[in-house]
């Protein structure tokens, strides 16, 4: 049989779409589901403020009449305008090992973006640069996380071979825990501290956090992501929306706010326990029983995911980043953390890298946004 590719026109559609990996998956030991309420909240025009600057159409393949693939096509004006391109995105890939399910799919998108005068195509990626973006390259037989993509191996060989080449890569680590923090360590961290006048925020609920520095965390991320690839300038909209979604389940163990003698935002770091095995276990859903394993996930951790890390660019260089790694090292040992995932971090980005150079560590995991002129 044929491949039919057809456009996503129905609220039922969308749930399909959501859905399709779901099937994909579903012997994979790796593959972490996302909530269907998230993949909702990022999808649907009227939740999502990106649609403000972006628009994007879905489609899902079918074989014999079952869903077998899936892909988004994306145009976020403001990152055009930004970076002077005239870039379309893809994102939201999935498919069966079938070639020409993926070329159906892929020839779909290149079709609908030349429409829209665009000359290029990327992907994958979502509408911002804190979606899931980065197809996963190396590291096929690792746990995914929640922030990132898992995918078959299959699928970079398909798009090499329809004649997409590397844009960009991204790197992770997995970083055990130490024993205990070196005492020469804690004297650099206490030296750090008397010599900046920082110290650690110590937030005693999350509405007080949310209300002094919610908003603060969100344009440090706009300020200090200023250059990295595909990012721009988030809208408050889609920072108030990143709070409501986000920031009330913090766990004030991992999360660190350095703050000057002022309690002027100087850096932060924003981790989760990692909820990779609760989430398969969820399936998906919080109902009936996915709250029931997230919460036991979120109460013991063995794992930390790392999520956000930003420094004020005026504090680059001035140890604050040792400071807030060595604070965030303690908490780990304390809540009896064995390893910390970094999640992606661009293969050029020396300084963020450089964060681990002092712990026992391993890359272990490369993701790659791919490009194909139209």
């Amino acid at each position: 049989m044929s491949v039919e590719v057809r456009l996503v026109n129905s609220a039922k559609d969308l749930r399909t779409f959501i859905k399709v990996p779901f099937s994909i998956y579903k012997d994979s030991p790796y593959w972490v589901p996302p909530l269907v309420f998230d993949e909702l909240n990022s999808l649907r025009k009227d939740r999502n403020p990106a649609f403000e600057f972006s628009e994007a159409e879905y489609w899902i393949a079918y074989k014999d009449g079952a869903p077998v693939g899936r892909i988004a096509g994306l145009v976020n004006r403001k990152a055009n305008e930004k970076w002077g391109t005239r870039h379309a995105r893809f994102g939201w890939i999935d498919f069966v090992e079938d070639f020409e399910v993926a070329k159906s799919l892929i020839e779909t998108v290149e079709a609908w973006a030349r429409g829209k005068g665009m000359d290029g195509l990327v992907g994958p990626m979502g509408f911002t640069d804190l979606d899931r973006e980065g197809m996963l390259v190396e590291g096929f037989r690792e746990l995914g996380t929640m922030a990132t993509i898992y995918n078959h191996p299959y699928y970079p060989e398909y798009l090499a071979r329809l004649g997409y080449e590397k844009e960009v890569d991204w790197v992770e680590f997995e970083v055990k825990t130490p024993k205990t923090i070196p005492e020469k360590a804690l004297r650099v961290q206490e030296l750090i501290r008397k010599r900046n006048g920082i110290r650690l925020y110590d937030w005693k609920s999350k509405k007080e956090l949310i209300r002094l520095y919610a908003r603060p965390i969100f344009e440090l991320i706009n300020e200090a992501y200023a250059k990295l690839y595909g990012t721009f300038t988030l809208t408050d909209r889609q920072i108030q929306a990143y709070i409501d979604q986000y920031l009330g389940f913090v766990d004030p163990r991992f999360l660190k706010i350095v703050v000057d003698a002022a309690d002027n935002l100087v850096c932060f770091a924003i981790c989760m326990p990692s909820l990779s095995r609760a989430l398969q276990k969820a399936r998906g859903s919080l109902l009936p029983f996915g709250w029931y394993h997230l919460l036991r996930a979120l109460r013991n951790p063995r794992t930390v995911d790392m999520y956000l890390v930003a420094v004020k660019p005026e504090w680059v260089n001035r140890g604050v980043i040792a400071f807030l790694m060595t604070s965030l090292a303690e908490s780990c040992i304390k809540a009896g953390v064995e390893t910390n995932e970094t999640n992606p971090e661009l293969e050029t980005n020396v300084e963020v890298q450089s964060i681990w150079k002092d712990f026992d560590r391993r890359q272990h995991k490369r993701r790659r946004v791919f490009r194909k002129a139209l």
